[in-house]
């Protein structure tokens, strides 16, 4: 029984902070803290596929840092590479990046304008809970697992307290 209780309190941790998560990465706060899920493994073995990236906007950026860039969206993921060579136009960094498991540099240039930030960390695997939470079934197991334990926990004191009440009343 303890085991059991054990195990309940640990997915209510892990449900409550990929909401956490969940939270963190909607709000739509410039300047934030933003966590995303990496769709890809062009940054392996640095970045695995399915881990989150926790970025930051930065003033500035290097060679060498790890960026993601391009626009949130429903149906396009933001790309998430390491800064390979800045060229300056017009006074304007442009900068030309590349996966660490792709062969050659990206044929597209990032303006500073279209980063969304630096990756400060990442964590493996998570973004696949992330994402599935993201999903309305996914979504609905976060609410109703929890919601269910904690109803059928109730109604086993209430049961409890009935036959206390039935063994006192003899």
């Amino acid at each position: 029984m303890k085991i059991l209780k054990t195990i309940y309190y640990i997915f209510i941790v892990f449900i409550i902070a990929i909401a956490i998560l969940l939270m963190i990465s909607v709000l739509p706060i410039t300047e934030n803290y933003k966590i995303m899920v990496v769709q890809s493994g062009s940054m392996e073995p640095v970045i695995k596929t399915g881990s989150i990236v926790m970025i930051k906007p930065m003033q500035d950026y290097k060679i060498g840092d790890i960026i993601s860039f391009d626009q949130i969206t429903r149906d396009k993921t933001p790309i998430t590479h390491r800064i390979y060579d800045i060229k300056v136009t017009e006074g304007q960094p442009i900068y030309i990046t590349k996966g660490d498991a792709n062969n050659a540099p990206d044929t597209r240039e990032i303006q500073k304008k279209d980063v969304l930030g630096k990756v400060l960390f990442s964590i493996p695997f998570i973004g696949y809970a992330v994402d599935f939470a993201k999903k309305p079934l996914g979504f609905a197991i976060m609410i109703l697992i929890p919601a269910g334990a904690i109803i059928g926990d109730e109604i086993k004191k209430i049961f409890k307290e009935i036959k206390e009440n039935k063994i006192e009343n003899k």
